[in-house]
């Protein structure tokens, strides 16, 4: 037993030093990892006239969805409380591990996420897998169906993601609260069959997580607003949805059939779908195509 005394002025003097280096770690570390990511790593052009090997701050604000001013600060030690979303956004951009993230969330001042919560958070390994899948549309999803990454054909084949932000980033709730993706056509049969699997998914994760707050807001809020979920929330029905079949219809090429199939990250609780159509059929010359077409809308020029 540890019966050594400290005196509370002791115990007060500590504090106030480990909330005066708090700040300075952040912006140190912040720098440090925003240094240390190569651009092609994090999925932007190298271009030329870098000074630093690293992101520059611009793209590491463009990535995290924050403004360069706020980055800049944040760098400077002159912000030093930011949100745990804001944190997230950052964590997943500089591709940081869980221990980094965590070390990011304590400097911050942010309660660091527990097996309580639903996970989040990109690990760099599964970012490299879904950046690798260039010839096919992939996205990453929480248990909760937040869209957490994507790589460049899935934007081309669905629009862009990053135009949509809090509970618009949700599966769910486009889907119950405003319909699904126009963009996405499908059957009768599989419609119903991806709502029933949406709500049992739910369920699910409920169980899980039991105390994550925005899992539990989410649901209330959709067995207010929505009777459709509702009602598939009364059924009790408990399972993962795996697979599904959809139709995209696109501008640039036409309607695209595809196969959607969900990929679980072991001990992450993360979801990786995918999309493919069958090879040497027209649906995948089409999609084809738009890898080709598509991504170069998508590209900046310059």
């Amino acid at each position: 037993m540890d019966c050594e005394y400290h005196h509370p002025r002791a115990r007060r003097v500590e504090t106030e030093a480990m909330n005066d280096v708090a700040p300075h770690e952040l912006a140190v570390i912040l720098r440090a990892w925003r240094d240390r990511l190569a651009p092609e790593a994090a999925g932007m052009p190298r271009g030329s006239g870098r000074r630093a090997p690293g992101l520059r701050r611009e793209e590491l604000a463009s990535l995290a969805g924050v403004s360069v001013d706020y980055l800049v600060r944040l760098e400077q030690g002159r912000s030093t409380s930011p949100s745990p979303q804001v944190l997230a956004a950052i964590a997943r951009a500089l591709r940081l591990t869980n221990e980094e993230r965590d070390h990011l969330y304590r400097v911050a001042g942010a309660a660091v996420p527990t097996s309580a919560d639903v996970p989040r958070h990109l690990t760099p390994s599964i970012q490299r897998i879904v950046d690798r899948l260039g010839d096919t549309p992939a996205a990453v999803f929480s248990a909760t169906w937040d869209l957490i990454s994507w790589n460049p054909l899935w934007a081309a084949l669905q629009g862009d993601p990053s135009l949509y932000s809090g509970r618009a980033a949700n599966v769910a709730w486009r889907v119950f609260m405003s319909g699904e993706n126009p963009e996405i056509i499908q059957s009768v049969e599989e419609a119903d069959n991806f709502e029933h699997d949406l709500a049992a998914d739910l369920r699910s994760a409920s169980g899980r997580y039991p105390n994550d707050r925005a899992l539990a807001e989410l649901i209330a809020t959709l067995l207010k607003s929505s009777p459709r979920f509702a009602d598939l929330w009364s059924c009790a029905r408990v399972a993962t949805h795996l697979s599904s079949k959809k139709i995209v219809h696109t501008a640039m090429v036409g309607p695209i059939a595809l196969d959607c199939d969900v990929l679980m990250v072991p001990g992450s609780d993360l979801r990786v779908v995918v999309y493919t159509a069958e090879p040497g059929s027209t649906d995948a010359a089409r999609l084809d195509l738009l890898r080709v077409a598509g991504l170069q809308q998508l590209t900046p020029a310059g």
